[in-house]
């Protein structure tokens, strides 16, 4: 289970990376909301532990651009404003839960628990579609029951297109859950994942995997 956390104040970031480690999660732990945005664009995440006063930006904006990006995975905000209208703003934008400052890392431990079993419920677990199988927990891909190994990126990219099979998904979509934002419509970065998804899962070029819709984007057939 892969945890980012996404908190300014360096020993407490460290804390909580170390002590979830401890815990048998992958954490990771960044500073601002610039390498946030890195880190979900280089690999997917379960859940995500907030901040909101971070120093280059509001937590409550970066957790609103990612809803509207279409990130859907759980969300605990872990921040030094406790008011309730502060709570009634953090969970109407999106957030999960809401833990103030000062807490016990026990209970935060205890309410990641939570959010993922709220999750496992109603998270279909692995995606299979001729002959590809994504198991989401592990992120791991098997083709005919062969491991096939894709990077980070490759495989956030597939797991798109496994949730929306026969789907015509567009560029400018698929650019926005895979970097964050549309700034790589217009190159040809896209076409070099896709490139590299058909080169390592199409099994032979009599029964393409995925359809070039030209001027539009692409789908899995």
């Amino acid at each position: 289970m892969k945890v980012l956390i996404v908190e300014d104040q360096q020993r407490l970031g460290q804390f909580l990376e170390r002590g979830l480690k401890e815990c048998a999660y992958t954490a990771k732990w960044v500073g601002t909301c610039k390498d946030a945005l890195d880190a979900l664009a280089e690999s997917p995440y379960d859940i995500i532990v907030l901040d909101l006063g971070l120093p280059d930006g509001d937590g409550i904006e970066l957790l609103r651009r990612w809803r509207a990006n279409g990130f859907n995975e759980p969300v605990l905000i872990l921040s030094a404003r406790d008011s309730v209208e502060d709570r009634i703003k953090g969970l109407d934008v999106g957030a999960d839960d809401y833990l103030p400052k000062p807490f016990s890392f026990e209970e935060l431990l205890a309410r990641v628990r939570s959010l993922v079993r709220r999750q496992s419920t109603v998270k279909q677990v692995v995606l299979e579609h001729r002959g590809i199988r994504v198991d989401l927990l592990s992120h791991t891909v098997q083709l005919n029951g062969r491991p096939v190994d894709l990077t980070s990126r490759e495989y956030a990219l597939l797991e798109i297109f496994m949730q929306n099979p026969g789907r015509i998904l567009t560029r400018t979509l698929i650019s926005e859950k895979i970097w964050a934002s549309n700034y790589d419509v217009d190159t040809n970065l896209l076409d070099v994942y896709m490139s590299r998804l058909r080169a390592k899962l199409e099994t032979s070029p009599l029964r393409p995997l995925f359809k070039t819709v030209r001027g539009v984007g692409y789908q899995l057939l």
